[in-house]
């Protein structure tokens, strides 16, 4: 089955990347490309967006475009994820989310989505990434809580959350391997006299300049000895790439909440 694929805030950096790839895999074409109301490259062919011969998709700012795809990919921001939500479930379309920062009633939105339709969220469809946050949960759960646990995390300068939607999944990886609360755990940042690191935190560390793609470090630092598991990316087109493969991977499964990891079988 070769899945149609609509893209949400196509005239993204990511939503760019998003229709180009689902224009090149061979188990899948590009249905719709969504852009704002009041793009001038509405009614235009997606080409306008991506380059090359035309696909025959014209870009559009109406949701009725999705009409006959089989899934759909959102990799906007949290605003327009949490309005945008509801009306897509209700067409009962199958949706990938990467969108990150939602609010805690847009997450709750997208549960409620997934009571009706799947949906794939992930804060990072990196395949890599997928397989670090398995590492990272095995690795916590075997280790000792007096082994620290801190995530250091870099990227570009115009990114607009910290820290990163990854490195947070990161850490819930790390307290699900421990059994605790990560928001009880979690120490997002330090400045002035903290006093000592208290035991069983996981600390986070942010980094912000230039064009960083995305880098991210989990450190578990003992008495001795130091383990450091990391992930790095130098090509943002392989968020798209996993993304397209977490959309084909969802088209007919039922309704419910998943994960990459469940994509990959882990």
């Amino acid at each position: 089955m070769v899945a149609s694929i609509g893209v949400i805030g196509a005239a993204g950096r990511m939503g760019r990347l998003l229709a180009e790839a689902a224009s090149r895999d061979d188990e899948a074409r590009l249905g719709a490309a969504l852009l704002r109301a009041g793009d001038p490259r509405v009614g235009q062919d997606v080409s306008a967006l991506i380059g090359g011969d035309a696909r025959g998709v014209a870009c559009s700012d109406a949701l009725d475009a999705l009409a006959g795809c089989d899934v759909v990919i959102d990799f906007t921001t949290a605003a327009t994820t949490e309005a945008m939500i509801g009306d897509i479930a209700a067409k009962g379309l199958p949706i990938v989310v990467g969108t990150t920062g939602l609010s805690a009633s847009g997450q709750s939105a997208l549960e409620r989505a997934a009571q009706t339709v799947p949906v794939l969220q992930a804060s990072n469809t990196s395949l890599g990434v997928t397989i670090l946050k398995n590492i990272v949960e095995k690795v916590a759960a075997a280790l000792p809580v007096q082994y620290d646990i801190e995530i250091v995390e870099m990227h570009h300068n115009r990114k607009v959350d910290a820290p990163s939607g990854t490195a947070l999944t990161l850490g819930q990886a790390a307290a699900a391997g421990r059994g605790v609360d990560h928001d009880a755990v979690a120490d997002r940042g330090r400045d002035g006299h903290t006093g000592p690191r208290r035991e069983g935190d996981i600390g986070y560390a942010v980094l912000r300049g230039g064009d960083v793609v995305g880098e991210h470090q989990v450190i578990f630092a003992g008495q001795g000895e130091r383990i450091e598991i990391g992930h790095r990316v130098t090509d943002r087109s392989i968020f798209a790439r996993g993304a397209i493969t977490g959309a084909k991977w969802l088209v007919g499964r039922a309704p419910g909440l998943y994960g990459m990891e469940d994509v990959l079988g882990l």
